[in-house]
């Protein structure tokens, strides 16, 4: 029962204070990183339409919830969780969202961002099930998805030279 009460203790201290969990759902190939708000027990994320992708999360299923430590970015606590979706309007759906978007940084519509998650947006709860997993062993590591925003182009010819002539002037 004290390892029980100590597992629960630590998957809510450590969520709380992250503010990004990587989530991997039941038979997806790897994690994914999410913003989260951590209440009523439960990590309550808001995706899809124009948020975060929330693909392969479903009603009724279960994850792995991984989180980090929020000063150095380390694997803290990963732990199983059973996904449930709240139906728009509802009055669980109201408190999660509630909470939401008090965390959503940079929301292109400011005040409406809620009617827009309600149109458009899946909001999730992630219920702790289960003890904690060990943590794995070796480098789980991964190669980023293939981008244009990640691909490093030379650095122009003439860039040196312009950068030598302002230090220069001053």
């Amino acid at each position: 029962m004290t390892s029980e009460l100590l597992d629960q203790a630590l998957v809510e201290e450590a969520t709380k204070k992250s503010g990004l969990v990587w989530v991997r759902a039941a038979g997806a190939p790897a994690a994914r990183a999410l913003w989260h708000v951590w209440a009523d027990g439960g990590v309550f994320l808001v995706g899809d339409g124009a948020e975060q992708p929330l693909s392969g999360l479903a009603d009724g299923g279960s994850a792995e919830v991984t989180v980090r430590s929020k000063d150095k970015g380390g694997r803290l606590v990963t732990w199983t969780a059973t996904v449930a979706e709240l139906p728009a309007r509802s009055p669980a759906w109201d408190g999660a969202v509630a909470e939401l978007k008090g965390k959503r940084l940079n929301a292109p519509d400011g005040e409406a961002m809620t009617d827009r998650w309600a149109a458009e947006s899946r909001v999730l709860r992630l219920t702790p099930a289960g003890a904690v997993l060990p943590v794995p062993e070796g480098n789980l590591a991964e190669a980023p998805v293939p981008s244009p925003a990640t691909t490093r182009r030379p650095v122009p010819a003439g860039l040196p030279r312009l950068l030598s002539r302002r230090r220069k002037s001053r």
